[in-house]
Parts: C-alpha cells; structure tokens; sequence
C-alpha cells in the first residue's frame, strides 16, 4: 500500500526533524548568550563580570578581551551555579578611563551564541549592546559624542529569536502541533495557545513572581516533546490531542519556564526592563513564525511535486520525535542524578 502527498507533511516533518538533528546534535539546550558587565568605579578602576552557560559548543571557547592597558591588580573570583559560570575582578585602566577604550569578545563565531555588553561609566552613562560574530567589539564613546547605533530593543529581540532557533526541544514541540493540527484555523489557534501560555510563564518568571528551578523544568520540557509524539501515534486521539490549543497553552506554559532561562543569564537592564522583555519575547514569536513558515513552506513544495510513499512513512517523523525527546529525558536525569 502507498500513500500520495495528501500526507505531505509526513515528509516535511521527517526533513525538519533530521535538519533539527544536524542544528542541534544530541543535546536539546538552546545556546545561551553570554554576558560581559562592565562597572566603572572612577579613575579607570571597574568591576568586570563575565558570565558564560555551563551548555556550549564543544570546542568552543568564548573569552572577554579587554583593552591592553588595563592592570588586574588582584586574582579573579569564580562562582558556578545551576546555570552557568561567573567570574569577577578588578581591573584599573588609568586615570584616562573607559571612554574611547574598544572592548569585545572573542570566540563568538565558533561558539554559536552570541554576548551581551553591559557598560555603567561613572559620569552616569549606559549602554547595552549585543555582540556578535560579525560585530565582536564595542568602542565606548567620549562624553558628548553621538550616541551609537543600535538599541536595547533590537539587542533582546536578536536574542529571543536566537534563543528558539538553537533550542531543538522547543522547534520539536512546535513541529509536532503542527503535524497534530489540521486546517488553517486549527493551526492559527494552537500555535497562538502556545504563544500565550509560554508569554505568561516568561514573563511572571523573569520579573521574579514565579522562581522554578530550571532543571526539573528542562526535564519536563523534553517529556512534553515525549508526550506530544506520543499522542501523534495514538490511532485515536485522547482528550488533549482532541483538544490541540489547550495541550498547546498547558506545555507552553512550561516552555516559558525554559525561555525564561536565557534571560536569568544575562538579566535585564535596569533602566529598560519593559522594553527588553517586551523585545525579547517578540523575538522568539518572530523566531517560533520562521520556522513555522519553513514548514508550511516544504510542505507547499511537496505538494508541487508528488511522490509516492509508503504507508508507514508517515509514522517515520513522529518515531523519530519521540526516540529523540526519550534520550533527551534520559540524558537530562542523568546529568542530574535523578
């Protein structure tokens, strides 16, 4: 027995799960962005943090660079948490001060994520920038200069779309609503579900009126993919499968949790919390609509192009979501000890 592209998703989602695959390797964390902080204390002395995820590219090695007159009077001191490493010192560059001084990061392009920049001058000025592979430093301005290019906004709205596009566990659960749903408007109401569920929890957790520790909240991320594709198998659907938009609001909740995740490692400017958590949420709803439109997109390109596949073809994609959502359950206990 075959079947023709009226399943033309079933390919789609089967190319979309090996390309998350390639992206992603084994491992489902979304790279988190770094953060180097800057603090001027007055004549050329400041407090220097940087703060990189335990989760990063093997083989990478992403390192702040400071500008080469700068003395480290004293030896830096290291924390570790459940998220990330931090280390801080003093660094004394002159009575000249920071202005004018060129910082950066090296190792970004090798790396995959990208740093956040942090500077707070002692005559009151701030800026914010995000640095890139193409972009790496950030020369701090003289006193009345022009303001540079680029906003905060732009900063955090670069990093909430990065933040889902490296994050195989949360492409994965939407690729599988979108193999649960059917039609237009179907699809329109579970993918907006999903949307409100994970806004909420993002917002509640970074302004501090939740506090979940993030383990047991990447472990249930992962069992949410588990438990998606195990739905998809089922002959029949159960009763959230025939209710996609409130299995979509229920574990979008919990993927807030996670995306709130990127923004414990960098924080939120003081002065720009709104707007930054503002940006940083539209940018995984500008991410999370790319990769749904590269899926309409395959399928759309399927359709120009019809195939014959065999029946169990179409089960190949959700078997493979539900192999991998499995490892990643397994792998995250175990790194945990659970």
């Amino acid at each position: 027995m075959v079947l023709r592209t009226a399943f033309v998703l079933s390919p789609a989602g089967l190319l979309l799960v090996s390309l998350l695959l390639v992206s992603g390797g084994a491992s489902a964390h979304p790279l988190a962005p770094a953060l180097l902080e800057i603090r001027e204390l007055g004549d050329g002395r400041a407090e220097v943090r940087w703060r990189t995820s335990l989760v990063a590219v093997r083989g990478a090695h992403r390192a702040p660079v400071l500008p080469a007159e700068c003395q480290f009077p004293a030896e830096p001191a290291v924390r570790r948490d459940a998220q990330g490493v931090t280390v801080s010192w003093r660094v004394d560059c002159g009575p000249g001060g920071w202005s004018g001084r060129t910082v950066a990061v090296e190792g970004l392009e090798s790396s995959g994520a990208d740093a956040v920049l942090r500077v707070r001058l002692a005559d009151g000025r701030a800026f914010d920038r995000l640095l890139r592979a193409d972009a790496p430093g950030f020369r701090i301005p003289f006193p009345g200069a022009a303001p540079p290019a680029g906003s905060i906004g732009l900063s955090y709205l670069r990093l909430g779309a990065q933040h889902i596009l490296t994050g195989p566990d949360h492409l994965l659960f939407v690729l599988g609503l979108l193999l649960l749903v059917r039609g237009a408007r179907a699809l329109l109401a579970t993918v907006t579900a999903f949307t409100l569920g994970h806004s909420a929890t993002l917002s509640l957790a970074v302004l501090g009126l939740v506090n979940v520790p993030p383990r047991p909240i990447e472990l249930a991320i992962a069992a949410s993919v588990f438990f998606l594709a195990v739905e998809l198998a089922r002959p029949q659907r159960g009763r959230l499968g025939r209710r996609p938009w409130l299995l979509a609001a229920l574990f979008g909740l919990l993927h807030g949790l996670g995306f709130a995740g990127a923004l414990a490692q960098v924080g939120l400017p003081p002065e720009e919390i709104p707007l930054a958590l503002f940006s940083f949420n539209a940018g995984i709803e500008l991410g999370q609509v790319a990769f749904v439109a590269a899926v309409l997109g395959v399928r759309a390109g399927l359709v120009a192009f019809p195939v014959e596949i065999p029946a169990w073809g179409r089960r190949v994609p959700v078997y493979a979501m539900g192999s991998l959502a499995a490892f990643w359950c397994l792998e995250r206990a175990a790194e945990w000890g659970l």
